[in-house]
């Protein structure tokens, strides 16, 4: 018997493992591929919503939660995945600015927004107003992150790719049993895929569909991330990464000619250089209305838990989340109210 069988493999599913295998606990982990805003990602993490200057809930927590989880998987996997790089916040007025610094002046966002604006003229942007930085910043190349998690998965034993049959999960006295697997315990870590799920279903994961370009920009010449009402990454080599968009109807992962048409609208407003569009991406984000994830112990099934809802910022709220998760399951630590499923009425049983 395993302590733990998890089902998604990816922030949120390798962020549980994660913490699981540092705590000496057993684990395998399935997983069909079916879901990929994780791989897809910005991967940006920053503790402050830029678009109301405010903070990030429980920011600093997970700051330090998410380094000591990206450090341990550097060495682990022996790759670069977590790149520490500022962000800039493009004024585009004096107002602008001025609010800026008000909330400088805040004791929760103080350690997080720089004092000195940043007047540094970056080819291919005109800014006369200037940038704020924004600190303790960076990004996680979340598709090399996952593709490396997996290999050493599969390395070691520990996972199979397939879709879960939900009808072969059996409840037994001292756990659960999913067809030839015995485990204490099942995560369910499936991203927008939880509306297949008929254990956690009716929760209300609304999902956020989002797209992205990778574009190749020679005179634009940036060694920061800059962010407005999207953001845009270097990659080096004259690529760039620039996201997002933010569709709450389309829930398909495709492409489409109206987000192609916001993303361009957007980048013009911030870069007056010349662009071409290389990749266009999508995924559908697994979000929740209260902007907080869903975490927590099926009310019927003590042996049956969920990590879910990690929305735009999982490369921050995975590694929190699934200590959180983990120190519930195993200490009986109550979890933060705002997260918890509980604050969410069951609809159904199961």
């Amino acid at each position: 018997m395993i302590d733990y069988l998890i089902v998604g493999s990816g922030l949120a599913g390798i962020s549980f493992a994660e913490v699981a295998l540092f705590n000496e606990k057993s684990i395998f982990v399935l997983d069909n591929n079916s879901q990929n805003s994780s791989k897809i990602a910005g991967g940006l993490y920053n503790p402050v919503i830029l678009k109301r200057f405010s903070e990030v809930w429980n920011a600093q927590e997970q700051l330090e939660l998410m380094n000591d989880l990206y450090v341990s998987l550097e060495i682990k996997l022996k790759c670069k995945v977590d790149f520490r790089i500022p962000i800039l916040r493009k004024f585009f007025s004096i107002e602008e600015q001025n609010n800026w610094f008000a909330a400088s002046d805040k004791a929760a966002l103080a350690p997080f927004l720089s004092t000195e604006l940043i007047s540094k003229k970056y080819l291919g942007i005109d800014s006369p107003y200037g940038y704020g930085e924004v600190l303790q910043t960076g990004y996680v190349d979340t598709a090399l992150l996952l593709n490396k998690y997996k290999e050493f998965l599969k390395e070691n034993s520990l996972f199979e790719e397939e879709s879960f049959d939900y009808d072969a999960l059996q409840i037994v006295s001292d756990g659960i049993r999913y067809k030839d697997i015995k485990a204490k315990h099942i995560i369910f870590a499936e991203g927008f895929g939880m509306h297949a799920n008929p254990y956690f279903k009716h929760l209300p994961l609304d999902g956020t569909k989002g797209e992205l370009f990778i574009i190749r920009a020679p005179e634009l010449d940036l060694d920061v991330i800059v962010n407005t009402s999207v953001f845009i990454l270097p990659l080096g080599n004259d690529l760039f990464k620039v996201g997002a968009t933010y569709n709450w109807k389309d829930k398909t992962e495709l492409p489409t000619e109206e987000g192609k048409t916001e993303l361009i609208e957007r980048i013009k407003e911030i870069i007056s250089c010349d662009f071409e569009v290389l990749e266009h991406f999508a995924g559908v984000r697994p979000t929740v209305k209260d902007r907080r994830p869903l975490v927590g112990t099926h009310q019927n099934y003590e042996t049956i838990h969920i990590l879910n809802g990690l929305g735009t910022r999982g490369v921050m709220l995975g590694p929190a989340m699934a200590k959180a998760l983990f120190d519930h399951i195993e200490n009986q630590t109550p979890l933060d109210p705002v997260i918890d499923i509980k604050r969410f009425r069951f609809k159904e049983k199961n």
